[in-house]
């Protein structure tokens, strides 16, 4: 699709994820937790939006002064975006067509009802056939609409699964309770990646866009700590730089404990069976939790090698050489994997200062300067290069 024929929010990380920016007449539907930041994303992002163009910002759960208060602290008040505090679906539709903004915003659509069905607000009928109209009623008018969805217990968006179908764009806003950076992941893009992430603090003024990603995800300890090894994962076009750490320590109990935060257990599972099989690791009786810092959820295979050295860090209780990050995806046998756009994860890595790479041999790589690729076939042989210096 043509850059012109998209809409900026002038925020570039939403812009990214939203597949280059805003497409008139789609329907954008949000996720996260509550209190996550979801609301104050989307009415930093209309106020921008209303220096151009009218906005409607429909509220069903908190109070036009709520609002008010909100938009002053993100300096997000503006004439062209217009508040409404209502629940019925029929006034809604008929103010939307009276106003005719060129964005509408549905927050949440947990909370709309029509008075067509006796169903409560939030049941499973209300939620897919509210949706359903706002969505035929903004590509009819060309106007795209944003949906503010509630998630269950387990992640995901409460309501029925046809509603993330019937939406062009799914958007997931994640992030640690304790933690100030937010992760906004796309989850179905018709008209983009869905690979793209957007990475944003949390501070006073609102969700600040955060510059350079790595240097957020990359532990701030001073010294090479063992059980420490960094990754350059790749998201989308994006590569980030995130440090994974592992502690192994005696079980006090019959069978010992697994537990990952940011990576995925069954990974965790797998390279462990691989280093007590394939490299000698005696973990049988050792507690494993894993850790990927600052809330960074990995999900590629690349980030295999660096579960491994941290684990194998922790339990010899030697730090991984320094300046070194490390990517490859372990076999069963105990072989290494070619990982792809490695080059663009070097660059990266010799940007913030790091001097080698631990890596699967790639024939006709050639590292950035100042950048060294120690080739490793197989997990043993990596494991000598990162833990045998003095």
């Amino acid at each position: 699709m043509a850059e012109e024929d998209r809409v900026s929010t002038n925020i570039s990380e939403l812009d990214r994820v939203l597949g280059g920016g805003l497409v008139p007449g789609s329907a954008v539907l949000i996720g996260g937790d509550p209190g996550i930041g979801k609301s104050t994303l989307l009415l930093q992002a209309m106020g921008e939006l209303a220096k151009t163009r009218k906005v409607l910002y429909v509220t069903g759960e908190e109070s036009m002064r709520q609002i008010r208060l909100r938009g002053e602290r993100l300096g997000a008040i503006s004439e062209g975006l217009l508040v409404y505090a209502e629940t019925s679906l029929e006034r809604i539709l008929d103010t939307v067509r009276e106003i005719n903004p060129g964005v509408l915003v549905i927050d949440s659509v947990q909370t709309i009802c029509s008075e067509a069905l006796e169903s409560s607000p939030g049941s499973v009928s209300q939620v897919r056939e509210i949706s359903a109209k706002l969505v035929s009623n903004a590509k009819a008018m060309d106007v795209p609409v944003f949906l503010v969805g509630h998630v269950t217990k387990d992640g995901a968006i409460a309501g029925p699964k046809a509603l993330e179908h019937i939406v062009d764009v799914v958007l997931y806003l994640e992030g640690e309770p304790f933690s100030s950076y937010r992760i906004l992941r796309g989850a179905k893009n018709r008209f983009g990646s869905t690979n793209e992430v957007a990475v944003l603090e949390m501070r006073g003024e609102g969700l600040v866009e955060v510059e350079n990603p790595s240097l957020a995800f990359l532990s701030p300890h001073q010294g090479d700590a063992p059980g420490c090894a960094v990754v350059p994962t790749l998201e989308g076009t994006r590569p980030v730089l995130v440090e994974v750490q592992a502690l192994t320590s005696p079980t006090p109990y019959g069978l010992p404990r697994r537990t990952a935060n940011g990576v995925d257990i069954n990974r965790l599972y797998l390279i462990t069976a691989v280093l007590g099989k394939r490299a000698g690791l005696a973990l049988g009786n050792q507690d494993i939790i894993v850790n990927a810092v600052g809330g960074f959820r990995i999900s590629e295979p690349a980030a295999d090698l660096g579960l491994a050295l941290a684990i194998a860090s922790s339990f010899k209780n030697r730090p991984v050489l320094s300046g070194l990050v490390c990517c490859g995806e372990v076999g069963l046998t105990g072989e290494l994997r070619p990982v792809p756009h490695l080059e663009r994860r070097l660059q990266e890595a010799q940007r913030l200062g790091y001097t080698a790479c631990l890596a699967p041999p790639l024939a006709g790589l050639a590292p950035p300067k100042g950048m060294e690729l120690l080739p490793a076939p197989s997990l043993s042989q990596a494991l000598k290069l990162a833990l045998s210096h003095e």
